[in-house]
């Protein structure tokens, strides 16, 4: 009768993961201690390939939440320096146990200060109308005919720069202004993750001395009422 010889386990490859690799991961992303070393671990210690596990964590977390009612939050402000720009946005959150840690608030601060930078005109690249998308991209087209190229390679133009048009104009596509590697998506999705509940922009509403605003607040349809005394 013959034996079967005994298998051997595969070995394991150890991964050292210093204390300071994990702080500055901790730093670049505000993930929690465990999370980073689990990420840290999995891209072999290389700190880039552990953002992006870290990414695509808090994408996978946020899909799972993203049904779950959020009626608590905060109203995040920012005033600019010398009081030319202001700007007001409400994120909701599950509870309000979430809403008045640091993180939350945080949050809050930074997307403010995102819009007074950046000037976005909508939340999300669902919120723009039929009407807006085709305009521009007849615009689009039209400016892709001028260069002589065949019709596929004009809609391909066109598709390329409908993304850009999103990018620019749409909170949630937007980069991060304090970090560029990051959207605004991602950067409320890490938040996600870290505080365990779904997270939400829901409205915001920008305003600059001179110049007219735009009413209702973008992502909302309440009224906001200006008086002047």
């Amino acid at each position: 009768m013959t034996t079967k010889p005994e298998e051997v386990p595969p070995v394991t490859k150890q991964v050292n993961v210093s204390a300071q690799l994990v702080k500055d991961l901790r730093e670049r992303t505000g993930a929690g201690f465990s999370d980073c070393r689990a990420a840290l671990v999995e891209a072999g210690a290389d700190i880039e390939k552990a953002i992006d596990v870290l990414r695509r964590k808090g994408q996978a977390a946020a899909q799972k939440k993203a049904q779950r009612e959020a009626t608590e939050g905060l109203i995040g402000h920012y005033l600019h320096a010398g009081g030319k720009i202001a700007v007001l946005v409400e994120i909701n959150c599950e509870s309000d146990f979430v809403a008045r840690t640091d993180d939350f608030q945080r949050l809050c601060h930074d997307v403010a200060m995102h819009v007074a930078a950046l000037d976005p005109r909508y939340v999300r690249r669902e919120e723009v109308t039929p009407q807006i998308l085709e305009h521009e991209r007849e615009i689009y087209r039209e400016q892709a005919r001028l260069t002589g190229k065949p019709a596929p390679v004009i809609e391909k133009i066109v598709a390329g720069k409908m993304e850009k048009f999103y990018e620019e104009n749409c909170l949630y596509e937007q980069h991060f202004i304090k970090d560029e590697s990051v959207t605004v998506r991602e950067l409320i999705n890490q938040t996600i993750a870290k505080l365990k509940e779904n997270i939400s922009v829901r409205r915001f509403v920008r305003l600059k001395v001179g110049e007219n605003s735009s009413f209702p607040p973008a992502g909302g349809d309440a009224t906001v009422a200006v008086s002047s005394q």
